[in-house]
């Protein structure tokens, strides 16, 4: 094994909601005992690394606050590569937060990006304005392109689909299985596709995302995708492990 960085993901990878996936923590433990650089990588944007550090030491797991980064972060790396300066943000304060870090201005006057994350705040008015914006020529991103969570809880493309509809103009989605979320992680944490291992328990995101940016890819099965599922896809992920807990490659 040389691969010398690990991208992870979290949820159906290390939790369960707020629970620890049993094994997790002793291959977390493991990989930062062989001074592997390790990156947690969500595409939920309502959360900052410090609020996945302590969602972590709740579950019994110490990692420091500089190993997260997530979609709403991405989003901030993106935009600050693009013109304008200007965004109307339907999300929560993560994603606001990050974007105000990266310099741009949170408006409802004449803005250059429509930005979408997640967020339970969602109504009439914020659709019919991110769409006239959108209408008008501001550019449409959204943080990732989940459309529900557990509970079918409506996520980032739900809440961009009437916008869509109305204008007939997708967004650009940041996140998994967009391989610019993995080139913008892999710049997060100075490392190299080729030398790099991703691990997740998506086929459509997770695995997509890797195989696309290059990486090695590794599927757990304590998630969303199971072996089943392998035949149905185009690409195959490298390894399958029934969850972190058996992963050998280090």
């Amino acid at each position: 094994m040389h691969k010398k960085n690990l991208i992870c993901d979290i949820d159906g990878v290390i939790l369960h909601n707020n629970d620890l996936i049993p094994g997790a923590d002793a291959f977390i433990r493991r990989v930062l005992e062989q001074d592997i650089n390790l990156l947690f990588l969500t595409n939920y944007p309502a959360q900052t690394p410090k609020d996945l550090q302590n969602r972590f030491y709740s579950a019994g797991i110490e990692v420091p606050e500089s190993s997260f980064y997530t979609s709403a972060m991405a989003t901030a790396d993106f935009l600050k590569r693009q013109n304008g300066e200007k965004a109307y943000v339907i999300g929560e304060g993560a994603l606001i937060h990050e974007l105000y870090k990266a310099g741009f201005t949170i408006t409802d006057i004449d803005p250059d990006f429509v930005v979408v994350g997640e967020t339970r705040n969602y109504n009439w008015s914020m659709i019919q304005m991110a769409a006239r914006f959108v209408a008008d020529g501001a550019s449409f991103i959204a943080t990732n392109p989940d459309t529900h969570g557990p509970n079918m809880h409506p996520a980032c493309g739900a809440l961009c689909a009437p916008i869509e509809r109305m204008t007939g103009k997708k967004p650009f989605y940041v996140g998994k299985p967009s391989a610019w979320i993995v080139r913008a992680a892999l710049n997060h944490m100075d490392a190299h596709s080729e030398n790099t291992l991703i691990v997740g328990d998506n086929l459509k995101t997770d695995i997509l995302a890797g195989f696309q940016a290059g990486l090695e890819t590794v599927l757990v099965l304590t998630g969303v995708s199971q072996v089943a599922d392998i035949d149905k896809m185009p690409f195959r992920p490298q390894h399958v492990y029934s969850s972190v807990a058996d992963i050998d490659l280090f």
